[in-house]
């Protein structure tokens, strides 16, 4: 039991530290853009190079643990993780920023990958969905708390006399990384065999996929949403601080902050609206309030926009599993395969921010987040075309006030 609980807390602190870093990002981009002048084009490269890397690891990453183990593919990706971070910790220009966030990157997907067969495997089968839940917990968690840290740091004393005071993130991460590398090599992790949803698919089974259009319509509504929060999490500050003259480093990473922790809240009150109404109701709904939440953003008074950008994470929360359980309930076989395609559509992170970046040159950044509209505006399609095989149950409200009615007679 005491063994378990200790690869538990692992895999948690593994959480922990892939959002921390991944979300550092955002609150990071407006300061990267001033200090190095960069156009929104070439801002735009930083989360590109960051989400290039899951796209093009995923399906890789998949057949290392299937045919390495996981001890091995975390030793891969933690290596990566410290390399990019090091490569930044010591010569922080341009050109060495984007090429780590790609190494970065590359180790992140990896252990994205990997870390939910270990979970299920320390803590069985049976107790999969409940830990399922905590490491979405912790992963909420660590969004929140990484802008925030950022902020703090930002404007403590020893840190404004500091160049480039943000390097200290990563010069930390060197040793965090150190670190669990180090515990990866000495805990007893157990023996990880996949299910057949986890284990990547032949050739000929991805060549058969990719020839339905069921398969690309998810996949581009993975694109979409993946894109659509990275748009928003990387874009926000500079947008407030642009039009509005908010501080990045204090109102804008707390903006930042905002939006992870209200997707956060938005995850477990999803959870109940997904046992009381249809997913794709629910998706449907969440898409049309998440598109006025922006349209304030963009076009609303400064105090709404420090609002209501934060507000829009609370409507993309369901999104992505909703999606995700969509595209797998709408394919009799194969859902191995299939679910390694829907990650590739993470790649959705790098295309549209920089989309966006692009666009800012020419029509300023108000007008190219009106990009993000097309993707919202995808994914409320989804909710009118999506045809599952297997819809989500649900509880009546009607039921669910006589079960309550019997239990308190008992």
């Amino acid at each position: 039991m005491k063994r378990a609980a200790l690869l538990m807390g692992y895999v948690m602190v593994v959480w922990f530290v892939i959002s921390f870093v991944t979300n550092l990002l955002g609150p990071l981009m407006p300061l990267l853009i001033s200090e190095y002048h960069l156009s929104l084009r070439m801002g735009g490269l930083l989360p590109f190079s960051f989400f290039l890397a899951y796209g093009l690891v995923s399906l890789p990453a998949g057949a290392l643990v299937e045919r390495r183990g996981a001890r091995l593919t975390l030793f891969a990706a933690f290596a990566l993780n410290l390399l990019g971070s090091l490569a930044i910790g010591l010569a922080p220009s341009y050109a060495v920023v984007v090429g780590g966030l790609f190494v970065i990157g590359l180790g992140m997907a990896m252990l994205q990958v990997v870390i939910n067969p270990l979970m299920r495997a320390i803590g069985g089968g049976g107790h999969f969905a409940f830990f399922s839940v905590m490491a979405q917990l912790v992963f909420g968690l660590a969004s929140f708390v990484s802008p925030e840290v950022f902020a703090g740091l930002m404007h403590a004393p020893q840190s404004l006399a500091r160049p480039h005071p943000w390097v200290l993130f990563y010069q930390a991460f060197v040793a965090v990384f150190i670190g669990l590398l180090l515990l990866t090599r000495a805990l007893p992790l157990p023996q990880v065999d996949l299910t057949a949803e986890e284990r990547t698919g032949t050739l000929a089974t991805y060549r058969a996929l990719l020839r339905q259009r069921t398969v690309w319509l998810f996949f581009f509504g993975v694109i979409a949403y993946v894109g659509t929060e990275q748009s928003l999490a990387n874009w926000m500050s500079q947008f407030l601080s642009t039009y509005h003259h908010f501080d990045p480093t204090q109102e804008g990473a707390h903006a930042v902050a905002g939006f992870w922790g209200l997707m956060a809240v938005g995850c477990l009150i999803g959870l109940v609206l997904l046992r009381l109404f249809d997913a794709q109701r629910v998706l449907g709904a969440f898409a049309v309030l998440a598109l006025g939440c922006v349209a304030l953003a963009l076009f609303g008074s400064a105090p709404v926009a420090l609002r209501a950008f934060p507000a829009s994470g609370f409507f993309l929360s369901v999104m992505w599993s909703v999606i995700f359980s969509l595209a797998l309930n709408s394919l009799r076989e194969h859902h191995g395969a299939f679910s390694g395609i829907l990650c590739t559509g993470i790649l959705g992170g790098a295309i549209v921010p920089f989309v966006v970046g692009l666009l800012g040159d020419q029509v300023g950044l108000r007008f190219a987040l009106l990009a993000v509209f097309v993707t919202l505006g995808y994914i409320l399609s989804i909710s009118v075309w999506a045809r599952p095989l297997v819809r989500n149950q649900t509880v009546a409200l009607g039921e669910l006030f006589t079960l309550r009615a019997r239990r308190a007679q008992h």
